[in-house]
């Protein structure tokens, strides 16, 4: 089931995002991942359109929209496979069509989902905040 994030779910969320990106992005130090979820407690998730997907009544999954860029796409690494980031994305594509994200160039997981998707690479940046490379992708309705 997919719903809108409450603000009880933070915890939740924040679990959901340590687990997979500790598996997506195992490059990150320890001090950033530390911020970063600092971040996403105080400032993105309060001003993010935020969806949930639940498994028997779990969060186990979120995503995490800025306009139409998605700020964060996660699932439980236990349920990955399972369609449920797809089904996130099937989410705020018919919210908002067109779709712009950002993944790390070495998060092999992410870059393989969007790329199964229909994401396509647009150019790569540098992170300032981690000094890592991004690849820039889009998603355009066919």
């Amino acid at each position: 089931m997919i719903r809108k994030y409450k603000n009880e779910d933070t915890d939740a969320v924040i679990a959901v995002w340590r687990a997979a990106s500790d598996l997506a992005h195992p490059f990150l130090s320890k001090a950033f991942q530390e911020m970063a979820e600092q971040q996403i407690r105080h400032l993105y998730l309060p001003q993010s359109e935020t969806w949930v997907v639940e498994h028997d009544g779990a969060v186990v999954g979120f995503i995490g929209l800025l306009d139409c860029l998605i700020g964060g796409l996660f699932v439980h690494p236990d349920y990955h496979g399972k369609g449920l980031g797809r089904a996130l994305v099937d989410k705020a594509v018919a919210l908002k069509g067109p779709l712009d994200v950002e993944v790390f160039v070495e998060n092999k997981i992410g870059r393989r989902f969007y790329k199964s998707y229909g994401f396509i690479g647009t150019k790569e940046v540098t992170d300032p905040h981690s000094g890592f490379e991004l690849l820039q992708l889009s998603y355009e309705l066919e």
